[in-house]
């Protein structure tokens, strides 16, 4: 049965919300009320799986953030605590219980709680005397943010300027590597699957895979591991590869314009976990939700926002059609189709009509939410340009480069501040070799614009960096890197290693095809020197061929923010093989283009480039 992240994440949830009984249908009569308290960053984790309508369907009854003041409920009504274990909730659980404040706590850490904030809350409860009212603690090993079946967050802000930052110490990148392999864990715990890891030598994704290859080795350990799957060495070939990536791996899919429609939605008008908020016709805010449950999100996502447009009107025809139809059998329309002799065949007619009017509300719903986007998405395509930028920019990664008068039209025309600090990024990663008086005037009209140039410089330092690198001899090579690494942190990976690594011939993605190859498993040069982990193989064997393919399903995950483009690609990927592959797609934080370009203006900030501006900003979600 192929990997179902969604699913396993809301079951998971379920059983929390029943008091982490097992789900048993027959029992499905005695519900128990309880109320719900949890953190904003559990809130983000419930927000995408389980609606309110859903939350009472379980037996919440309340629910309430953590940190809000809250009037005590004495009523046998049990309380559920979903929270992250940091030392601010245990404070606060503590002075819940000492204040008696419900009459039982169930509480559920979404990851292993410390031994030391254990023994806080112990204490806490002993003192006050309360800790009868404390039923279980649980560790739930769910910080992660699932937003579709083969996608997933661990929301980790600013990732990308933390693990590049060349002020960052080793403690710092510690710090930040262990909360990626936290998350990493608490998914293939949710999955219940040891997967085989890949990674590129050096850089954070190396040290990710390697201190997630030796969590996994100790708590395989144990005796009650909580890993379902068949632990034997031979089954290898069915388990899942988890493959790890680094951004700077292909720098320009986290910057580029895109035309399809999930990464237009996202990128352009702010989608953030499965909602989106748009400005209605006559003013005021709409809210949608755009997840599994809405046919055209998922049937027409992936497709370009023209083709889109074509499909809302045909969806918007045939609704018309068949709402004439459902008229003409009722007699709403003054065509009626009666025969007065036949009373049942009238009464067949009546009912099929009457049952497919929630059907078709359901779908009139569904075409009005899509218009409303594809409107105000349509009115931001026209004022800025964005069909040019997306095809401009695809361009240049094919071709390697730009003529310098369409280079020059486009950082004078239309489009934001952003728009054209993106466009000018994508230039210097896309062009092989820059002309000195070219790149001069691609920062004059940055300048000219008032466009914040720090992520700009940013790159273009790390590109000549790159370049000084390809050339330098043998003999002073080494003493470059060294400096470098001490300059500029993680960041010394090939930032643009060339067209080729960028786009094949077909224009797919560096990752996808990279993907494609550690899932196939046959020689391939691009991933030769991947490293391979797997923790049920003892150490020596680890890099051992017979783990190295093919595999049916893959987990591919992005330290430093993905993004619904390498997702889309990623699923076209799994769709197209025969038989159809499964991906699942992660990453520390899901970024628009413009949020990831203000990480990269930070960082040329902290090294002296360009002119200071305010921060990172942007969620992550």
């Amino acid at each position: 049965m192929a990997l179902n992240l969604r699913q396993k994440h809301t079951e998971c949830i379920i059983r929390m919300l029943n008091l982490n009984q097992p789900l048993n249908t027959t029992n499905t009569n005695e519900e128990v009320y309880k109320i719900l308290i949890y953190d904003k960053f559990c809130q983000d984790i419930l927000s995408p799986l389980i609606h309110v309508k859903d939350l009472r369907k379980h037996g919440v009854t309340l629910y309430f953030l953590i940190d809000k003041d809250r009037q005590p409920i004495h009523d046998d009504v049990p309380a559920v605590y979903f929270v992250k274990p940091t030392e601010q909730n245990v404070k606060r659980i503590v002075l819940d219980v000492s204040r008696s404040i419900y009459n039982s706590f169930q509480l559920n850490f979404s990851s292993s709680i410390p031994r030391s904030l254990l023994e806080e809350l112990a204490v806490g409860t002993l003192s006050s005397e309360s800790i009868h009212r404390v039923g279980k603690v649980y560790d739930q090993y769910m910080e992660f943010v699932t937003l579709d079946d083969n996608l997933f967050s661990l929301g980790d802000k600013s990732c990308y300027v933390k693990l590049n930052d060349p002020s960052a110490g080793d403690k710092e990148i510690e710090e930040i590597v262990e909360r990626i392999v936290s998350g990493l864990f608490c998914v293939l715990v949710t999955l219940g699957v040891v997967p085989v890891i890949r990674c590129p030598r050096g850089g954070p994704a190396e040290m990710v895979a390697s201190l997630l290859d030796q969590r996994l080795r100790d708590h395989l350990l144990a005796k009650n591991n909580l890993f379902s799957e068949g632990g034997s060495f031979g089954g290898s070939f069915q388990r899942p590869i988890l493959c790890l990536f680094d951004r700077n791996f292909e720098l320009s899919v986290a910057i580029q314009h895109d035309f399809r429609y999930k990464p237009l939605v996202h990128d352009v008008l702010g989608l953030r976990l499965n909602r989106l908020n748009v400005q209605g016709e006559k003013g005021g805010t709409k809210s949608f939700e755009l997840d599994r449950f809405d046919p055209f999100w998922v049937a027409n996502g992936s497709l370009e926002f023209p083709e889109v447009a074509v499909e809302i009107e045909t969806q918007l025809n045939k609704y018309k059609k068949d709402v004439d139809d459902v008229n003409r059998r009722t007699g709403g329309s003054g065509g009626a189709e009666f025969d007065g002799t036949d009373l049942i065949g009238n009464t067949k007619h009546l009912m099929s009509a009457v049952n497919s009017l929630p059907e078709l509300a359901e779908r009139k719903k569904v075409i009005d939410k899509h218009t409303n986007i594809a409107t105000v998405l349509l009115g931001e395509i026209k004022e800025r340009s964005l069909d040019s930028y997306a095809k401009k920019e695809s361009e240049m990664m094919v071709r390697g480069g730009i003529d310098r008068s369409e280079l020059s039209a486009v950082l004078k025309g239309k489009g934001t501040k952003m728009d054209k600090l993106r466009f000018a990024i994508m230039y210097l990663i896309s062009t092989e070799s820059l002309p000195p008086a070219e790149v001069e005037m691609v920062e004059a009209a940055l300048r000219e614009s008032e466009v914040d140039t720090s992520a700009f410089q940013y790159v273009k330092k790390i590109k000549s960096l790159n370049i000084s690198l390809a050339s330098a001899n043998s003999a002073n090579r080494s003493n470059i890197v060294d400096w470098a690494e001490k300059l500029y942190g993680q960041s010394i990976s090939a930032v643009t290693a060339g067209v080729k690594n960028l786009l094949s011939s077909d224009h797919q993605l560096a990752l996808t095809r990279t993907v494609d190859a550690l899932m196939d498993g046959k020689p391939n040069p691009e991933i030769e020197s991947y490293l391979v982990f797997d923790a049920r193989a003892p150490k020596s064997n680890s890099g051992s061929s017979h783990l190295k393919g093919p595999f049916k399903e893959a987990i591919v995950f992005m330290i430093g923010g993905g993004n619904y483009v390498e997702y889309g690609s990623l699923q076209e990927l799994a769709q197209s093989q025969q038989p159809v592959k499964h991906v699942i797609y992660g990453t520390t934080e899901i970024l628009t283009g413009g949020e990831f370009v203000e990480q990269l203006a930070v960082l040329g900030q902290k090294m002296g480039l360009g002119k200071s501006s305010g921060g990172a900003g942007g969620p992550a979600i």
